[in-house]
């Protein structure tokens, strides 16, 4: 019996085995939730958009097969019920490093310029998570002439 109760606290938000399902309060969830979100901003979720978030994903957290879709689903899930971004800012915040939070940001360029467009929406998007999570103007405005460049690249 205690072996039972003991299985299920392990299962609920919060609990020891955090492997098994992302929970709330997991920075790859809010990652996903965020990138999910840039990817809808401008109204359209275009193929290279998913199929760089799932890129982005993979590579950002290790993650590939089943784990890469359970974590996808999960984001974005989160992102339909979020009322905010704090709710998602506050957990990478909590959870990031300075340099790591550059590095979202980053992530967060390459989802944006997957489709060879930056709308005005994405852009200020961008800005608003990079403010909540603490990454300065400079650096935000560099990864996105860094990424922009890069896809320029890739796409001659």
């Amino acid at each position: 019996m205690f072996e039972r109760i003991f299985r299920f606290l392990k299962d609920l938000p919060g609990g020891e085995d955090r492997s098994r399902r992302p929970v709330e309060d997991d920075p790859r969830v809010a990652a996903a939730a965020l990138l999910t979100h840039i990817m809808s901003a401008d109204g359209i979720r275009s193929k290279d958009e998913r199929a760089r978030l799932k890129e982005a994903l993979s590579r950002a957290y290790n993650v590939s097969g089943a784990e890469l879709k359970v974590l996808m689903q999960a984001g974005e899930k989160a992102e339909a019920e979020a009322v905010d971004l704090y709710v998602f800012t506050s957990v990478l915040k909590r959870h990031l490093d300075e340099d790591a939070r550059a590095e979202f940001i980053r992530l967060m360029w390459e989802v944006v310029f997957a489709d060879g467009e930056m709308h005005e929406l994405e852009d200020n998007l961008v800005w608003r998570v990079a403010e909540l999570i603490g990454v300065d103007s400079r650096t935000r405005v560099t990864l996105r002439q860094k990424i922009r460049q890069e896809e320029e690249r890739r796409g001659s």
